[in-house]
């Protein structure tokens, strides 16, 4: 049994390797050779009057590995500028954060790796996003407007620029001194220029690719701001209101995650961004989760697996307005990309060895 910890993961990871792994695991799906279950989420009233706890794990199989994803956290929804929400998370105190990957040989069942999730978790959707732009962008694009500073914009923009031939990117996120930084890290990174700019009209006006990477819950995006032939990439859904999506010619989701359950005492859809989620607490414990406004109608969306099987088109001209939800797959995600990392610091013999029989007993469970 390997500990892999964040260090580790970034060693042995790179978005090249990152994408193509996920793109095989994905075409497994198809192939019925790969399976996930979608996220569930549990949320239990915590310590702190205005959040909640929340824990909730992913799992799926692929290339003969199993992962399970599990997150344990308190969320709180604070109120910003304009009327904008967002979620913020933690988990014991602000700053730290519990995120694991177990991973086992789907093959004898073995414990083979546990792992933290944070440099993983990014690297995974980064890589859907370079996959939903293999799949759907022009060729030619070249100029990416980025919404958002924060670690997922930074593997977003790495990935774009694996796929694509990027020159330019324009940033706005509302930190002046966080967009500054991504700026600065990114061109390095990359060697292209990155400018910081006032708006997030700015950044999407002209873009080929707009990336929206923000932790607000509520859309950031406006209908007129949408070009011909640009290619649209959400980390979340609620950014996309239903207006914007209207004027999406192509549209495709990574994947399906709702949970088919009815309403219940215990089951709400209403919350977790709509997905649905287990809820425990009194009506004034709950009145501080916010209710997910009515979401993208997303049952008629093809899914990934459409396209690269011919089920669903994709791009047919340029000057379609495309667009590419990275929600999706999450299962085989982990156990696609954490079956690459495991094997790569075997290896490399990086990580901490723990003794297997811990993780095991002979009492019948």
């Amino acid at each position: 049994m390997l500990m892999i910890n964040n260090q580790v993961v970034a060693q042995v990871l790179d978005m090249r390797a990152c994408i193509e792994v996920q793109e095989a695991a994905f075409a497994a799906l198809a192939q019925r050779k790969a399976i996930y279950r979608p996220r569930i989420d549990t949320y239990v009233p915590c310590d702190r009057p205005d959040g909640y706890y929340r824990f909730g794990t992913v799992e799926g199989a692929s290339g003969g590995y199993y992962a399970v994803r599990l997150k344990s956290d308190i969320v709180h929804f604070p109120l910003g500028p304009g009327g904008s929400q967002s979620e913020n998370k933690y988990c014991i105190e602000p700053g730290t954060f519990c995120g694991l990957v177990f991973l086992y040989s789907s093959g004898n069942g073995e414990p083979l790796a546990l792992m933290n999730d944070g440099h993983l978790q990014h690297m995974r959707v980064g890589a859907a996003a370079g996959i939903g732009t293999r799949l759907l962008a022009r060729e030619d694009s070249s100029t990416v407007g980025m919404l958002g500073s924060g670690g997922m914009a930074r593997t977003f923009l790495e990935a774009y620029a694996v796929v694509r031939k990027i020159r330019q990117v324009k940033v706005y996120s509302r930190n002046p001194e966080n967009r500054r930084r991504y700026s600065e890290d990114m061109s390095r990174l990359l060697d292209v220029e990155v400018i910081p700019v006032d708006s997030a009209r700015e950044a999407v006006r002209g873009a080929d690719i707009l990336s929206t990477c923000t932790d607000s819950i509520l859309p950031i995006v406006e209908p007129d701001w949408l070009e011909p032939g640009m290619h649209v990439v959400s980390l979340k859904s609620q950014e996309i209101s239903s207006a914007a999506a209207a004027r999406f010619d192509v549209k495709v989701q990574q994947g399906n995650e709702e949970i088919d359950l009815p309403e219940s005492e215990t089951f709400r859809r209403d919350v977790s961004a709509g997905r649905g989620a287990f809820v425990l607490g009194t009506d004034e414990q709950l009145s501080v989760l916010p209710r997910a406004r009515k979401g993208l109608e997303l049952k008629e969306w093809p899914v990934y697996t459409d396209v690269i099987t011919g089920k669903a088109p994709g791009r047919t001209s340029r000057d379609q307005i495309t667009h590419y939800r990275t929600i999706g797959n999450w299962g085989v995600q982990f156990s696609s990309v954490g079956g690459l990392v495991y094997e790569r610091a075997k290896a490399a013999r990086l990580g901490r060895e723990l003794p297997t029989e811990w993780f095991l007993q002979d009492i019948r469970n």
